[in-house]
């Protein structure tokens, strides 16, 4: 089956043209102090999908679909669980590379609810983490197994390391930083500008779509 790339499905948008209250909650190109107290820049460029039909119809790589990232509960704002939606572009980069441990491990990779992308206004996104940029997956699931174990974390995440040197795992822990229901799985802090699209300050570059 020939794959739709989310380019030719979803505009992208410069979140410096967004109106109140999506610009000040998804705050695109603003400084972001973590816990860790290092700072990064939020992404300005985003997808803007539609309703759940597109996004469970959008493809982001041959095993995974923009759905599967954009998942959260109500410690998002309200304005953000409504359509249109946004998701940073970086987010197929993520995409990209999970499609690699997807293909390796050759049974389904399933991403938890507030496990993919969640705005710097997320209740849970205090520690300033990748999932800000849509490039954290947090990983429930592989095939039919559960990720509630150490054994099972640390098993895979091991493949991670193997195939994706480039990607931050948490380790297993309870302490903050750690991870003992999930395995946490991140490329940093990439952020994507779409070609044709200016880094200008001025928010002028507006909308477009692929094929111009």
């Amino acid at each position: 089956m020939a794959l739709t790339v989310a380019e030719d499905i979803l505009p992208v948008v410069d979140g410096l043209t967004l109106p109140p209250p999506h610009r000040d909650l998804l705050a695109p190109g603003v400084l972001l102090r973590g816990r860790d107290g290092e700072t990064h820049r939020l992404p300005r460029y985003f997808y803007e999908v539609d309703s759940w039909s597109v996004a469970l119809g959008t493809p982001v790589t041959a095993h995974f679909g923009i759905w599967e990232f954009m998942d959260v509960d109500l410690r998002e704002p309200a304005p953000l669980r409504t359509f249109p939606r946004y998701v940073p572009c970086a987010v197929t980069a993520l995409a990209a590379a999970l499609e690699v441990f997807r293909l390796d491990v050759g049974v389904p990779v399933r991403v938890a609810a507030n496990g993919g992308y969640r705005s710097p206004a997320h209740a849970g996104s205090a520690s300033g983490s990748p999932h800000c940029w849509g490039t954290a997956a947090n990983i429930y699931g592989i095939g039919s197994e559960l990720l509630d174990t150490q054994e099972r974390i640390e098993r895979y995440a091991a493949v991670v390391r193997r195939l994706l040197t480039f990607t931050w795992i948490r380790p297993y822990g309870l302490d903050i930083g750690m991870a003992d229901d999930h395995l946490h799985v991140d490329i940093g802090y990439v952020s994507t500008v779409p070609r044709g699209l200016s880094e200008a300050d001025d928010g002028t570059a507006g909308r477009h779509g692929a094929q111009e």
